[in-house]
């Protein structure tokens, strides 16, 4: 007994030291990622400058928040993080900045959605279109396949000698665990409305149904299509020519290759081209070219400002992520709903965007958030757009759904109008596979429901049905009602089917193909002004004690708690999930398709 109380207390102590010691190292952390963030140094822009594009690392939409689990593993900030709005911001500003001589994109292994990266081709585009004079070239020593997507709107581009053009087509691999799950004891009792809802297709199948493979194969061609056409008309080429690149491995072949096949105009050396970049900026040293990365002149050239800027002041409400009702680190009902409505008190703010970029989640946040922009739309009266990123699905598209317009990338994939319900039974597993016995008291039919120890009974699935109809019912209501159709024309392209944007404008799910400048610019146009200024809401946190009370003690110990089950600790990371997942679902089958 001694020795098990000298052990319970040395465990005690030991947890509580792991915590002393994260808190110390969130302060490090932070402190780390004020200094990176450039604090109060001066930037200067001196005359005969060239703008870098660095194509490396994570684009996120937003500045990312800091990572609990890597502070408590010793790690920081992770290395070339960039925020989309900084690059876009950055080259728009640069085409009438007159210290501007051109853009250098380095391109070494971009990770980024397919409209992150479609966002800075159209903002490489009209720096072209505004600024001819000027240049911009790219280089690489090798090019993935995203990479070279966006270089390709290049007015050069260069490679390695002895590098390689990655350029394969698109794909998409999902991953099914029916049978490890009938392996397992385990039964995922499933109630859903949509035929093409496959969200829970991996948990009752082990391949690919045909209705689900019929709508990845139409927007998968209908994405690299519009890659394609990207391509060749940037190239000079067709694009049957960008296929045959694509189906002949072209990036197995001899680098010599390229300029002949217009998938690049020079060869050079690294020391080569920073050569030509000094020339061309009058320059007799290399270490003498004056250079600025985006996220620096995004904090120079003011790049939230349209002209003087005081023509009109335009917020954009960024909801990324998961949705989810109170705990999260995607779009978290409870807060974004108070976000919304004091945004509908500023009086200063003539009009609002949504950016977009989400799967979807619980059904229930979904209806919390779009009721809220219905109050912002008759408290104010302004204008309410939303701008659809890489997804915009299912719950996604429910909290678009109420805009005013809706503007879309060619490559998001949107719709998704469908609901489900998912419900473990393990009995299978702790009863035959285990040998743990469950016994359950209750003092009526349904009083341990929803429990994840025993299956439904047929009265159980029934009700549930009948709940998820009636949820598919408003979901589809309020479809209707803000696309100005019908439930019924609604539910015929529905049915859970997931559309990339291209098909979406054609069915009246969005307005307008574009980005988020698109949709600035179509605000503007509505509020008959030629300035503006845009504000980004939720406001980024950028004070210590603000941070880290928005990491919070318990992501703390969940951090801790990952770091000692080490393999484990998806299992434990599900548990959590689960745990605050809501009944009803208006979600997308994780999709991720290889650029």
């Amino acid at each position: 007994m001694k020795n098990f109380l000298i052990s319970f207390l040395g465990a005690l102590a030991g947890i509580w030291f792991s915590l002393f010691l994260a808190v110390i190292g969130i302060f490090i952390v932070i402190a780390a990622a004020m200094a990176s963030s450039g604090g109060n140094t001066t930037v200067n822009v001196s005359n005969n400058s060239v703008l870098c594009v660095d194509l490396s690392g994570t684009i996120y939409d937003r500045a990312p928040k800091i990572d609990i689990r890597e502070a408590i593993r010793g790690g920081g900030l992770e290395k070339n993080a960039q925020v989309l709005a900084d690059i876009t911001g950055a080259v728009t500003a640069a085409a009438s900045d007159d210290r501007i001589e051109g853009i250098v994109m380095n391109c070494s292994g971009v990770s980024a959605g397919i409209a992150q990266l479609t966002a800075i081709i159209e903002a490489l585009k009209d720096f072209k279109k505004n600024a001819p004079e000027k240049w911009i070239y790219a280089y690489a020593d090798a090019y993935a396949q995203g990479d070279y997507y966006v270089a390709s709107v290049a007015d050069s581009v260069f490679i390695n000698p002895v590098g390689m053009v990655e350029i394969s087509g698109l794909s998409l691999s999902s991953l099914y665990y029916k049978r490890l799950l009938d392996k397992l004891g385990v039964d995922m009792q499933v109630v859903k409305v949509g035929t093409y809802k496959s969200a829970v297709e991996p948990y009752l199948l082990d391949r690919m149904s045909d209705p689900a493979r019929e709508q990845a194969q139409l927007f998968l061609k209908n994405i690299w299509n519009d890659i394609c056409t990207t391509i060749a008309d940037a190239r000079g080429v067709t694009v049957a020519d960008v296929n045959k690149w694509a189906d002949d491995f072209v990036f197995t072949k001899d680098a010599s290759t390229y300029k002949d096949l217009k998938i690049v105009d020079g060869l050079l050396y690294r020391h080569e081209f920073d050569r030509k970049i000094a020339n061309l900026t009058g320059c007799d040293k290399i270490k003498d070219i004056k250079t600025i990365t985006t996220a620096q002149y995004a904090k120079v050239a003011d790049t939230g400002k349209v002209g003087s800027g005081k023509g009109a002041n335009i917020a954009v409400l960024y909801a990324t992520g998961e949705i989810t009702d109170n705990s999260g680190n995607g779009i978290v009902a409870s807060e974004l709903v108070p976000e919304i409505l004091e945004l509908a008190e500023d009086n200063d703010i003539d009009g609002l965007i949504m950016y977009v970029n989400s799967p979807g989640g619980s059904a229930f946040a979904s209806e919390q958030i779009w009721e809220a922009l219905e109050q912002y739309k008759k408290l104010t009266g302004n204008p309410f757009y939303v701008s659809m990123a890489d997804y915009a699905a299912s719950g996604g598209y429910y909290i678009s759904c109420g805009a005013d317009r809706i503007f879309a990338q060619p490559v998001t994939l949107t719709g998704s109008i469908g609901i489900f319900g998912m419900i473990p039974d393990i009995s299978g597993l702790v009863n035959d596979k285990i040998g743990i016995g469950v016994s359950t008291v209750t003092t009526n039919a349904n009083s341990n429901f929803p429990t994840i120890f025993e299956p439904m009974t047929e009265a159980q699935k029934a009700s549930m049905q009948t709940y998820v109809n009636r949820g598919y019912e408003l979901f589809t209501s309020r479809c209707a009602e803000g696309r100005g159709m019908s439930q019924d024309s609604i539910k015929a392209i529905g049915e859970g089917r997931v559309w990339d944007g291209t098909e979406a404008l054609k069915l009246g799910l969005v307005d307008e193909l574009g980005g988020l400048d698109t949709a600035l610019a179509a605000m503007a146009r509505q509020l008959n002004v030629e300035s503006y200024t845009v504000h980004s809401y939720p406001v980024a946190k950028d004070k210590w004690y603000d941070l880290l009370l928005e990491a919070g003690i318990e992501d703390i110990k969940a951090a801790i708690m990952r770091q000692e089950l080490g393999e484990m600790c998806s299992l434990y990371d599900a548990i959590r999930q689960v745990k605050g997942m809501s009944v009803l679902q208006c979600r997308m089958e994780f999709t991720k398709v290889n650029l």
